[in-house]
């Protein structure tokens, strides 16, 4: 009996799919990072910054300004349950992705809109949605951007909602696909 558990956990192991990891900015990290991780497949999903020209910044050095950093968001995901496309739209659809200079009360070069492509795949998903917004009207503002370093913010940013037992300010779902 126990070689039997071996060999199936063996191979629920070797074909267990792998997790795959994708980076949206969209204003403040809390709100993204709450309703991406209710996604199915949404394994994890961090707050923190990408996009800048300092190593290892402080949540303090990107809110003085300067370093070029966006809160960004990464997460990981099983793509035999969630799509890079589906969760792209998701985040088109938890952000306005038509404001330029941050995202609802939040202003500021930190707070821009950006997807942080890792390759060719993920630029041309994410340049397709973009594309299907403007056709339905939508004056997008969303940059996309290659992936670059992510730098975790400190512990008390990640899961803020939930530990505060809050409903993000400045982010909330909008039906904007077809």
């Amino acid at each position: 009996m126990r070689i039997l558990w071996i060999v199936v956990w063996l191979v629920s192991f070797t074909y267990a799919s792998p997790l795959t990891k994708a980076y949206y900015a969209g204003g403040c990290f809390w709100g993204v990072e709450y309703y991406l991780e209710k996604l199915r497949g949404v394994k994890e999903v961090h707050s923190g910054f990408m996009g800048g020209k300092v190593k290892n910044p402080t949540y303090y050095e990107v809110v003085q300004g300067g370093t070029g950093h966006l809160e960004t968001v990464e997460v990981t995901y099983d793509p035999s349950l969630i799509s890079y496309e589906t969760l792209t739209k998701a985040f088109f659809e938890i952000h306005d992705p038509t404001q330029r200079d941050g995202q609802g009360p939040d202003i500021g070069e930190r707070y821009h809109s950006a997807i942080f492509v890792g390759d060719e795949t993920q630029r041309r998903i994410a340049l397709s949605l973009i594309q299907q917004l403007r056709s339905y009207g939508y004056d997008v503002a969303t940059k996309i951007v290659p992936t670059g370093p992510f730098y975790p913010a400190e512990e008390y940013h990640q899961d803020y909602y939930a530990k505060h037992h809050k409903a993000p300010y400045c982010h909330g779902y909008v039906k904007r696909f077809k």
